[in-house]
């Protein structure tokens, strides 16, 4: 069976991780995770043509990733717009590196720009290659996704705090909780993919490996 197109990884960190960051990681975490937030709740405007060329096409999206002017793209122009493709990947690569932060999986403060640890590839979409109806169903289509998810989150939840102790003592991630909360967010990364963001048709597998 060929891969899934959507791929998610995170580099092992084989070495001893910073026990003071990681012990305050609550606390580094936040001046990132306000810039996330402002970039997921706040409104970002996209203009062509300078500011005396008032004819110029400007676009507003609000909440970050773009899903309903793709939704629209697709079903009127089977037509998935680069700059479009390339905001949600980057934006979504961006709130991975902070997730992954968060779950003390680095302990290198997240970039706004460079992949550090954290890979996100969605696969080459211009939109011919999809199915122009199918993203009007794919958010209910992936319900069992997220019931599974849901249950899965709250298992890496507990992981990551006892991933927290382990670190405080050891300064080692254990490799087997690194591998499971990393298939946690390679699962939320594949079904964002099929039902968000849109990249691809094909139904996420109900599996945390690669």
């Amino acid at each position: 069976m060929q891969p899934y197109p959507v791929t998610f990884s995170v580099d092992y960190p084989d070495r001893e991780l910073d026990r003071l960051s990681s012990a305050l990681r609550i606390f580094w975490i936040i001046p990132i995770a306000i810039i996330l937030a402002l970039l997921d709740q706040g409104t970002a405007h996209f203009s062509h043509g300078g500011p005396d060329n008032r004819t110029g096409a400007e676009f507003a999206a609000a909440g970050g990733t773009l899903v309903l002017p793709v939704v629209l793209m697709l079903l009127f122009r089977r037509k998935y717009p680069r700059w479009w493709f390339n905001w949600n990947l980057e934006l979504n690569r961006f709130s991975n590196r902070v997730v992954v932060y968060l779950s003390l999986m680095d302990d290198q403060y997240p970039s706004t720009d460079e992949h550090q640890s954290v890979h996100l590839d969605y696969p080459e979409v211009t939109g011919t290659e999809l199915n122009r109806w199918l993203p009007l169903v794919k958010w209910l289509l992936a319900i069992p996704h997220y019931i599974v998810l849901f249950f899965l989150g709250i298992a890496a939840f507990f992981v990551v705090i006892f991933v927290w102790f382990a670190v405080l003592f050891t300064g080692r991630y254990p490799r087997g909780a690194f591998g499971f909360v990393e298939g946690v967010f390679r699962w939320a990364n594949r079904v964002t993919g099929y039902a968000f963001t849109l990249v691809t048709d094909r139904y996420p597998p109900f599996s945390l490996a690669a």
